[in-house]
């Protein structure tokens, strides 16, 4: 008899935020490992974002998905997290599955941080082991949060708090990679060797591919020419502005080496419903490259829709931050879509070694204490090797390597 192991997450298809494709690939993968799962989530009829049907066509025929309500967003807006909106709803829906049915594992996915809440409470009450996945890290500096009495500062101020409480108990504790729940074991050293750990990148699956290939799709945010064009794909970091000014000068500086690459920002906005804001149109215009060399499409696209745009590209441009945990999920989709990759990555990023020994594309490295003149220099040299074997076609894939990041793989030790 297979084991059972219910997923609690806020947001899970016909949602297309970055953690739900986390969530239903480690649901459709576990059932090869003897894993019955149980996904628990919120209707996304109390969803805010746009919804991406076609995400249905990737959950398995037969899956169990449990859905609850949530509380409505008042006006004026005061809680927007619809993890804390169905924080009740979810708590009781899980107290129910367990007692009726033998629940072995409750595997809780953050964001919504809030949910992490629930594993300890089902672990009080009932006895459930309960494991917590940090998609983003709970306990961090956001944007604004050193201004005090503003939302970010308290925001930080109450994960604080709640975090010591929630991971207490807790008998596993995965992230993206070990940059993510390191620090919590810093932050809480009473936990020992009384908590498992596991560091599992987000994958991909060779499925998707084609599911792509039947849909027939075309790209439409850019024409086809005989210019090179890179595909940065996704939400845009904060905290990469400088970096990416750097990149935009180095542009200036060797434009001939640029003259037929063309860069094209796809969903960069931030997360809000009616605007759709970022700084990349900005800087690009001080830069004078708006439009010309730099490209920005703000909204978020489906699912589908943006892989198409990524295999119909030359090469997929990856940016880091200054926060070294932070592990570019886009990566895998490069393997999958077979584009090779151009990054700029801070030193400590778990994916550098994996660009560099996969032989699928050249990742620029970086410090925070990194003369601006030398990462330039590197930039520079960078992109003319990385152009040069693109336009040739001497990227030589490592079948074997890559296949090792496939979600069926990564999913083995976490069964």
């Amino acid at each position: 008899m297979m084991r059972k192991i219910l997923l609690i997450a806020s947001h899970y298809p016909p949602s297309n935020l970055t953690a739900v494709h986390r969530v239903r690939m480690f649901a459709k993968h576990l059932p090869t490992f003897g894993w019955q799962p149980i996904v628990l989530t919120v209707d996304e009829a109390f969803y805010e974002e746009d919804l991406d049907p076609e995400l249905l066509a990737l959950i398995p025929e037969g899956q169990r998905v449990e859905k609850v309500s949530a509380f409505r967003v008042t006006q004026p807006r005061v809680i927007g997290d619809v993890g804390l909106r169905a924080f009740f709803q979810l708590a009781r829906r899980a107290s129910e599955l367990i007692r009726c049915e033998k629940i072995d594992f409750v595997l809780v996915f953050i964001p919504s941080f809030y949910l992490a809440l629930i594993g300890k409470l089902l672990f009080k009450r009932l006895g459930v082991p309960y494991g917590i996945d940090y998609i983003d890290p709970w306990v961090h500096r956001f944007p604004g949060s050193d201004r005090k009495f503003s939302r970010h500062w308290f925001s930080t101020l109450v994960a604080k708090w709640l975090e010591p409480w929630a991971v207490s108990h807790a008998s596993l504790l995965m992230g993206v990679s070990e940059g993510y729940f390191k620090p919590v074991l810093a932050r809480n050293p009473h936990l020992g060797s009384k908590v498992k750990t596991l560091a599992v990148p987000y994958g991909w699956d060779t499925s998707e591919y084609n599911v792509l290939e039947q849909m027939n799709k075309k790209a439409y945010l850019f024409k086809q020419s005989n210019k090179l064009k890179l595909v940065y794909a996704g939400a845009y970091m904060p905290k990469s502005d400088h970096f990416l000014a750097m990149f935009f000068q180095t542009i200036v500086e060797n434009e001939a080496l640029f003259v037929d690459v063309e860069f094209h920002f796809i969903g960069t906005g931030k997360a809000s419903l009616h605007a759709q804001t970022s700084s990349i149109q900005q800087l690009a215009e001080q830069y004078g490259l708006f439009e010309r060399i730099v490209f920005e499409h703000p909204l978020r696209i489906p699912y589908f829709d943006m892989l198409i745009h990524i295999r119909e590209s030359a090469g997929m441009f990856i940016l880091g931050s200054t926060e070294s945990h932070y592990t570019p999920s886009k990566l895998f989709n490069a393997f999958m879509m077979k584009v090779p990759v151009f990054a700029l990555l801070h030193k400590q990023c778990s994916v550098n070694d994996l660009i560099r020994s996969s032989d699928w594309g050249l990742a620029c490295e970086f410090e925070e204490q990194q003369a601006n003149d030398v990462f330039k220099q590197a930039i520079e040299h960078g992109f003319m090797e990385w152009w040069k074997k693109t336009s040739n076609d001497e990227w030589l894939m490592d079948q074997s390597l890559v296949s090792d990041f496939s979600i069926m793989q990564l999913t083995k030790p976490l069964a």
